[in-house]
């Protein structure tokens, strides 16, 4: 059982914090305490909004190679944004269009390793190098996706692909 004195934990863009001691750490050590955090926080909130809220700024302020974390949900056959962190966001995606549209007409995660060559790509921040959208889903039916953009290329692996997959879905409950 993950406590509220986990959320507690600061997490700092790159390396955190414990007490007055700095830790350098590798993304899975991140992911590991993100994971924790997140499941600390959302723990017994039902509140949609307020869970994608929480989860984005954990997200975005936990690496500072993350330029933009973002959900967008399904609605009326094209992705609509939801909360995120970053810069200003696309409104309208339709399906099959962009790292976004092509994840959400997949079903599956999409890794972009330099957005700059995928064709098709709606750029909303210049400084994004790569990308990677995980699909979100509500009782085995697809709602959305969670979009992370980075300012570094090939920032993204089956590493983050594992954790978010799993942290992306915990804003409909733990």
């Amino acid at each position: 059982m993950v406590t509220r004195q986990v959320a507690s934990v600061l997490i700092y863009r790159s390396d955190f914090f414990v007490g007055k001691r700095k830790y350098m750490e590798t993304k899975q050590t991140r992911y590991s305490l993100l994971n924790d955090q997140a499941q600390s926080l959302l723990d017994g909130e039902h509140d949609l909004i307020a869970n994608m809220s929480n989860l984005v700024s954990l997200i975005f302020n936990s690496d500072q190679n993350i330029n933009g974390t973002t959900y967008y949900r399904l609605k009326n056959g094209e992705l609509i944004l939801g909360p995120f962190q970053g810069k200003p966001a696309c409104v309208h995606i339709p399906l099959g269009r962009g790292v976004c549209g092509t994840a959400a007409a997949l079903k599956k995660t999409v890794i972009v390793s330099n957005v700059h060559k995928f064709e098709g790509h709606i750029a909303c921040d210049k400084d994004s190098n790569s990308e990677i959208v995980v699909p979100i889903f509500s009782k085995n039916e697809f709602w959305g996706v969670l979009d992370l953009d980075s300012t570094k290329f090939n920032y993204f692996d089956k590493n983050d692909q594992e954790y978010l997959e799993k942290i992306g879905n915990y804003i409909f409950g733990i």
